[in-house]
């Protein structure tokens, strides 16, 4: 009998062997062994003989066909079915849960720092522990023995304790434990180096198969179809008049099944099916393991734990414990192979051994208790260790329900549910962004040095602790504006967005440049040294102010009083040009933009429920002569969109989606990559720019939401009055040529004013201070303009039909069940989103987004609330209560605010001061 003690001896052994030859390679061609097991006795079925052909007649048409049979697609089926689309078929090229779901560790765990994802485990939950056993009668193996999370440090229990406010908003229970405490509910365990724990006493695990059985039992009493041994060999996508691409079939090798939806839960074979329709599928297949332990005489009924800090996880597998984790040199499977389905790899105990030398730290009696088995199977990881959903950009009905990073089990039921909305409806109920496919930018998807080292790091890095200026170190660079090497030799910290480098904030000790991906020094490679990036990005891991909040609030004042220059190339620039783009502008925004060329709008685009799907600035033009990126040459009209560079690529693919639907006959031009934008704030910006612009930029010459093609250091450039900061301003949009000398002559003219760079740090306080809605923070596609305080982009008075304006009216008239609601507080203490609002000493809602306003002095913070009653939330409910914000289990007294609190009357912007 082999105990884990001496796996750890053999272990050392082999690092030594392997240190005095070569390098040990991170990836692994493996074929699948045999003679493993796996805890779930009621997966291992006998081996059938050779393949004897699908398990049902194939249907010869579908209104959904689900390929894979693992949680995702056992779950999505179901809501499909549930929700009334009964002609659906799952094909699973083997048996269900073959591949990866079979040898899932199934753990629950209910408590994650995302409000949404805490709705989506909590809809699991219920799935698993009751909806299912009473539309079947069967069991699916839920048991509820409870979930502990270890905390070796402070800044570990600071994130419980944030996890904790969260889940008092959602009714999930759970307690802040002392060490003596935690003994008392664990006696096994080891406490000493322990700071404190989080207990939730219903988080639980599923069995994989029983689980998927009862799933296909209940889709099936409803109508759809599940076969199983029907490998898939091809997607049938053809061209349609317009020049769309969509889904017509599904090939196998006993018949074609014709159908306009496809739905990719192939788990680590995603990619492959992808490439059969065209799609890619941005994931990588890695070795994924635990060992489970003979048995511990008194572990029966403990909770699962999690030790984040020693990356490892121990749960109850009745009388023994199954033990795992994430390394930071996991093994990455190159070769997938097609006939992998219930097989296992090796257990590489030098990987491995971090993972034994963690458990035996936390439960002693784990050293002297032998292996009983042994699981390294397949796993599908992702860039950002978030799932991909949604319908691909690439392929109209092509959707995917892959890449869960090991989390497909709970997980499953949430996706399964708004994936399935999603089909039906052509959006999901809930707000998907963080899962959507559409997150990642087009040129990403395929690059796959990018997805190789960002699914490293993501997997390396998934029980570190979660702050909320993190940046990663993997993939970066892979998209640079013309000023990048201008401002980092000024000391530009660059954040990564959409793959972006983009300015965060500027360090006066000179530049830290972000240095190639070293692996955190994995497989033998040499970590970087002195490297000065790093060295600022772990100054950010608290959760306090960081040691340069005081550098961001020179930026934000800066701004404030004299002027300040922001790089915002990496924003999304499009050209909506033709015959009709008058009537798809009229369809897509919510503002009204019959207006004269050299006219801006700010507004919303939105969804068929009313919420919002972006927030954008639209300008109206003059047809060009065709010689310019800024004056492209069109017939009919023509409108230049500016949209936050993070979320492009879902900008895109709507406005692209909206336009296939109503087939409007115009085209979207994506020219970001040829125009970089500069915008100057402040008060000094007039005087600055009226130095270097051949225009009058008085307030009756060019006045706010206006713009002109101007003159600045001989290049031409559209110069647009708007602000995101709150003051007086100008952003420059120019060809990239242009970026450099127009960025100098700027700075050369406001030398006298003080001028200087800032980042999006201090766009993110300043934005915040005047009451400026971020997307995808404040302002979600769950979250309507009427909730979000942004009416007046709305041309509810006009008689102009929009998308989505049925449902506003509704909305309206029926009163609004959630508000966004500015606070603020008077102790200088952090705020980083997700901390609990009470009002009246009723949890009421929950915050989105939070900064310190410097102007004020005064942290802010920006969340919806709900009356506990089900009654609308009107300005006067808002103004009677008493508030408090919840901080890592700490209220504060809070003021809620119905306008901003930083120029409410909008003087600064109009150039008053």
């Amino acid at each position: 009998m082999k105990y884990l003690r001496q796996a750890i001896w053999r272990a050392t052994s082999l690092r030594t062997a392997v240190a005095k030859s070569s390098i040990r390679s991170f990836s692994s061609v493996a074929g699948q062994t045999s003679e493993k097991s796996v805890p779930y006795t009621t997966t291992l079925k006998k081996e059938c003989p050779a393949a004897k052909g699908p398990t049902k007649p194939l249907p010869r048409s579908a209104d959904v066909v689900v390929i894979g049979g693992g949680s995702l697609g056992c779950q999505t089926t179901y809501h499909l079915a549930k929700m009334g689309l009964t002609n659906v078929v799952l094909l699973e090229r083997d048996r269900l849960t073959s591949g990866t779901t079979w040898h899932t560790a199934g753990l629950l765990w209910q408590l994650r720092p995302s409000d949404v994802e805490v709705e989506l485990l909590a809809h699991t939950r219920n799935v698993v522990s009751s909806d299912l056993e009473q539309e079947t009668g069967l069991h699916t193996g839920w048991i509820e023995n409870g979930g502990l999370f270890i905390a070796s440090n402070k800044q570990r229990l600071d994130e419980y304790k944030r996890l904790m406010s969260l889940g008092k908003v959602y009714g999930v229970e759970s307690y802040v434990l002392s060490p003596a405490q935690t003994k008392d509910l664990y006696p096994l365990m080891n406490v000493d180096d322990l700071y404190g724990t989080l207990y939730v006493p219903k988080d639980g695990t599923m069995d994989p198969a029983g689980t998927c059985t009862t799933l296909a039992r209940a889709a099936t009493a409803r109508g759809a179809q599940v076969i199983e041994n029907c490998p898939v060999t091809g997607i049938q996508v053809r061209t349609d008049d317009l020049g769309v691409r969509r889904v017509v079939g599904v090939e196998t090798e006993h018949g074609t099944v014709e159908t306009p939806c496809v739905v990719n839960c192939a788990g680590a074979w995603a990619q492959k099916l992808g490439r059969m329709a065209g799609v890619n599928v941005p994931l990588i297949a890695m070795h994924h393991a635990y060992v489970v332990t003979e048995r511990i005489e008194g572990i029966q009924n403990m909770p699962n734990v999690r030790d984040h800090d020693a990356s490892v996880y121990l749960r109850l597998q009745g009388d023994a414990l199954s033990v795992g984790g994430y390394e930071s040199n996991p093994i990455f499977w190159e070769k997938v192979s097609d006939k992998f389905a219930f097989g296992l790899f090796d257990l590489d105990w030098d990987v491995f051994i971090q993972h034994i030398q963690g458990a035996i730290n936390r439960v002693p009696a784990l050293e002297k208790t032998g292996i009983k088995s042994t699981v390294c199977g397949p796993e599908s990881f992702t860039a950002d260790h978030k799932p991909l959903l949604g319908e691909s950009p690439e392929v109209r009905g092509f959707f995917l329900g892959c890449g869960f990073n090991s989390a497909g089990m709970m997980l499953g039921g949430g996706c399964g549910k708004e994936l399935a909305h999603w089909i039906i409806h052509g959006r999901p109920e809930k707000d998907m962004y963080g899962y959507d496919i559409r997150r990642f930018h087009r040129s990403l998807t395929n690059h796959n040095r990018w997805i190789r080292e960002r699914s490293h790091e993501s997997y390396a890095k998934n029980y570190s602790v979660v702050f909320a200026y993190d940046e990663p170190l993997a993939g970066r660079n892979m998209r640079k504006d013309p000023l990048h090497e201008e401002l980092l030799n000024q000391g530009c910290v660059y954040q990564e967005r959409h793959g972006w480098e983009r300015p965060g904030w500027f360090n006066p000790e000179g530049p830290a440049p972000v240095l190639d991906y070293d692996y955190y020094s994995a497989y033998g490679l040499e970590p970087h040294q002195d490297y000065l990036y790093t060295q600022l990005l772990e100054k950010e891991y608290t959760f306090s102010f960081p040691p340069h909040h005081d550098v961001i609030r020179r930026e934000c004042l800066m701004c404030r009083n004299q002027a300040a220059v922001f790089n915002m190339s990496y924003f999304g620039k499009f050209y909506l040009l033709g015959p009709d783009a008058k009537k798809a502008a009229n369809w897509l925004f919510t503002a009204d933009i019959n207006k004269p060329p050299g006219t801006t709008v700010y507004t919303c685009m939105l969804n068929k429920q009313g919420g919002t799907e972006s927030d954008l600035t639209v300008s109206c033009l003059e047809p060009g002569t065709g010689g310019s990126v800024l004056a492209p040459q069109f017939e009919g009209d023509g409108y230049y969109l500016a949209v936050g560079g993070a979320v492009a690529q879902h900008n895109w693919s709507h406005i692209s989606t909206v336009l296939q639907d109503e087939k409007f006959n115009c085209k979207l031009i994506d020219c970001s990559e040829d125009q970089g934008m500069i915008s100057i704030q402040g008060p000094a910006s007039r005087a600055i720019l009226q130095e270097v612009m051949d225009e009058d930029l008085s307030n009756e010459a060019f006045p706010f939401s206006s713009h002109k093609l101007v003159t600045v250091a001989g290049f031409t450039v559209r110069a647009i009055r708007l602000s995101f900061v709150g003051e007086m301003g100008w952003e420059l949009h120019m060809p990239g040529k242009a970026c450099v000398p127009v960025y100098k002559a700027v700075m050369n003219a406001g030398a006298k004013h003080d001028i200087g760079n800032a980042g999006y740090r201090a766009i993110d306080s300043l934005s915040i201070e005047k009451g400026y809605r971020h997307w995808h923070a404040d302002l979600r596609p769950d979250d309507t303009p009427l909730e979000s305080g942004l009416a007046f982009t709305c041309k509810l008075k006009s008689n102009i039909p929009f998308l989505g304006r049925e449902a506003l009216e509704k909305q309206k008239a029926q009163g609004l069940k959630k508000r966004l609601v500015c606070f603020t507080i008077n102790e200088k203490i952090p705020l980083f989103g997700l901390e609990a609002i009470w009002r009246n000493g009723i949890a009421v809602g929950h915050i989105r987004r939070a900064d310190y306003g410097f102007a004020i002095n005064k942290t802010i913070a920006y969340g919806y609330i709900r009356n506990p009653d089900g009654e609308a939330v009107t300005p006067d409910f808002v103004r009677r209560g008493e508030y408090k914000l919840e901080r890592m289990g700490i209220t504060y007294s809070a003021q809620a605010h119905l306008k901003s609190p930083f120029d409410p009357n909008n003087m600064r912007v109009k150039g008053f001061y």
